[in-house]
């Protein structure tokens, strides 16, 4: 049987989608949930909007907007389990318990923190200003997101590719630490399309709302074709050959349009087309492909409760994964029921009794016995002799059925009786204490095992 990969990603919920999100995550993660051998997994990563944001309408708009925009970009939620981050408890104790196996010389180097200590020291200011745990513990969420699910292939943007390989580091100290030989967490790759790993926004920097450059993905018609007028480009006039490698408007051009669509343009740029007619046709190009979509997204914007119900079926469906596995990992670490443990030295009991055994044999004179051996092979019993094998075979069964024992303490040996008859003896042991102990063993050894 083919096991089907299980693939990862959500989007913090702090703005409006813009097309760099589409290109980048949304749109190859759908891609990837129409594969009959993909289980995927996607969310609202509302945690962690909470460590860039701390206005809440703006997250309560941007959670339904996100929302909106991966059901309007053709997501089936019949085909794959999509939630709200903050609709599963699990995550948030999963991110503790990999906290405390997560090295701070791992998380000093996540890229958005020293980011923001270096742009404080160039400042002047304290080298941690303004930086929250959140920010700081940001890669330990993420790599609680992931592991929770034990996702294979984590669909991401360039810049985020540390955060898996950080989500990989977390997840081999902790198997390491208390797996015990098993490996709780998948250890997950980042899934990257390499042409739009990263679209470049309206001044040709990383398209980020940080930036203000986006083009909002479901804007309006006019709204969208006003953003693409504003993308820099040099001045090259019309008729001037352009090189479209070096060309933003092309880099976005070349997302979302064919291999064909792609090499004409190119051939058209080289050939002297003016930038205002070249902003035309990536307009057109992305009206042609996204008004549809933005039709069904006005749709759902209009009906948050149908959204609402979606996501909790969603909800359900990831907390039937994680509430196990969570309750798995609790008992890794060490925090168990105490019921459970103080029933784990009678476990142990009925394993050992589960390990002795009787082993029967015939004596030189035809007779038959048997001897009852400890699970380290120490002998328990020395059988008297039977007339037969059946004889010998029915008092092994008998003797196993849990009974009460009658066993009868003679000196420093004992001996087991059946229906008023002495069966089997012990051997001689050195003083009463070691009897005594010996005849524990022996009803510990006799003790049924329960299913």
């Amino acid at each position: 049987m083919t096991t089907r990969t299980r693939i990862l990603t959500g989007i913090t919920t702090t703005g409006t989608p813009h097309l760099g999100n589409y290109a980048g995550a949304i749109r190859p993660a759908i891609l990837a949930s129409q594969d009959a051998n993909a289980d995927s997994f996607y969310f609202l990563a509302d945690y962690h909007a909470l460590i860039k944001c701390d206005d809440p309408q703006r997250i309560q708009r941007s959670r339904m907007e996100i929302a909106a925009t991966w059901l309007a970009g053709g997501l089936d939620v019949n085909r794959v389990t999509f939630y709200r981050q903050s609709d599963i408890p699990e995550i948030p104790e999963l991110t503790w318990l990999l906290t405390c196996v997560a090295a701070k010389g791992l998380l000093n180097r996540a890229h958005a923190y020293k980011a923001s200590v270096d742009k404080n020291v160039e400042t002047g200011e304290d080298p941690d200003a303004g930086i929250t745990m959140g920010l700081y513990s940001y890669p330990v969420l993420m790599a609680a997101d992931i592991l929770m699910f034990n996702a294979h292939k984590v669909p991401v943007g360039r810049d985020q590719i540390q955060h898996v390989e950080m989500a990989r580091d977390i997840g081999q100290r902790f198997n390491h630490l208390f797996g015990n030989g098993k490996e709780f967490f998948t250890m997950p790759e980042a899934l990257i399309e390499e042409s739009v790993a990263t679209l470049p926004g309206l001044d040709g920097r990383k398209m980020s709302k940080s930036y203000d450059n986006t083009i909002p993905l479901f804007t309006s018609a006019k709204d969208m074709k006003d953003a693409i007028s504003r993308i820099v480009t040099d001045s090259r006039a019309p008729g001037e050959a352009k090189d479209p490698d070096n060309s933003h408007l092309f880099t976005l051009y070349q997302a979302f349009a064919s291999k064909a669509q792609e090499e004409e343009f190119r051939a058209e740029l080289k050939q002297g087309l003016g930038w205002g007619e070249a902003k035309s046709r990536l307009f057109q190009l992305l009206d042609g492909q996204l008004s549809e979509a933005r039709e069904r997204y006005h749709a759902l914007m209009s009906r948050p409760s149908d959204m609402e119900d979606l996501l909790l079926i969603g909800a359900k469906k990831a907390r039937a994964v994680a509430a196990p596995f969570l309750a798995e990992l609790r008992e890794a670490v060490g925090l168990r029921s105490f019921v459970e443990q103080a029933a784990a030295p009678v476990a142990a009991k009925k394993k050992a009794a589960k390990a002795a055994r009787f082993v029967s044999f015939r004596e030189d004179d035809g007779s038959f016995r048997f001897r009852l051996l400890a699970a380290d092979g120490e002998q328990l019993l020395l059988s008297r002799h039977f007339a037969d094998g059946k004889a010998a075979g029915a008092v092994t069964k008998q003797l196993q059925n849990g009974d009460a024992l009658d066993v009868r303490p003679e000196a420093l040996s004992f001996s087991v009786w059946l229906d008023g008859a002495a069966v089997a003896d012990s051997a001689e042991f050195a003083d009463e204490a070691s009897r005594d102990a010996a005849i524990a063993a022996l009803r510990v050894a006799l003790t049924p095992i329960e299913d």
